[in-house]
């Protein structure tokens, strides 16, 4: 009866949410895509000619929103276990990014043209279990940062969503020594009393 009155209750806060209701009204697939825009405008991340991976894809908000400020000029590459409806721009990748077989047709499909922003809003099927939710959640941080240290070119950034608890600090301290700077980001739709906060790198060194 508990859970039933929980699942009511987030139902009626996602429905009345205004980041819920914008990206209705502007033919956005998630709200998610409002934490893309705070940030990239803020720390001017995407612009035309770019190459950009986007991990953890679906339902494809992030990379609606990086194919519109690409403008038609340059690569969306989306990969995530989950389908998503074809984008205009974007070239999706359906598969486990943890498998070596999904990583390896990522990195063909980039070929010989590096990216220069790597991106990541991947989370884990939350069990309800904080410690291996919060363990889950890390090591697809860590995946998504020990391919952005292969593949970014120099001088390109990285953008991860985090939750802080074990194992934060160990990582930011992982981000800071592969870029050159590492700001913490918390959007205004990302909400309030979520642990969730996205992590930066900016000029990835090399």
């Amino acid at each position: 009866m508990k859970r039933a009155k929980t699942s009511k209750a987030w139902m009626k806060e996602h429905v009345n949410d205004f980041f819920v209701q914008q990206a209705r009204k502007e033919g956005y697939r998630s709200r998610a895509a409002y934490k893309l825009i705070e940030i990239a405008r803020r720390d001017h991340l995407l612009g035309p000619g770019m190459t950009v991976v986007d991990l953890g894809a679906a339902p494809g908000g992030w990379s609606q929103v990086a194919a519109e400020k690409l403008g038609g000029k340059g690569r969306v590459i989306a990969l995530d276990l989950l389908e998503m409806a074809p984008l205009a721009g974007v070239t999706f990748i359906r598969g486990d990014f943890g498998e070596a077989h999904v990583l390896a047709e990522l990195k063909k499909e980039l070929g010989k043209y590096p990216p220069g922003l790597v991106i990541s809003d991947m989370s884990p099927n939350i069990s309800g279990i904080g410690v291996s939710d919060q363990a889950r959640s890390m090591y697809l941080a860590e995946l998504a940062l020990e391919f952005s240290m292969e593949q970014l070119n120099s001088g390109g950034n990285f953008l991860v969503k985090v939750f802080q608890g074990s194992g934060f600090e160990g990582f930011l301290g992982a981000m800071r020594a592969g870029f050159g700077r590492v700001v913490t980001r918390k959007p205004e739709a990302s909400r309030g009393r979520s642990s969730e906060i996205y992590l930066l790198g900016l000029g990835k060194r090399g």
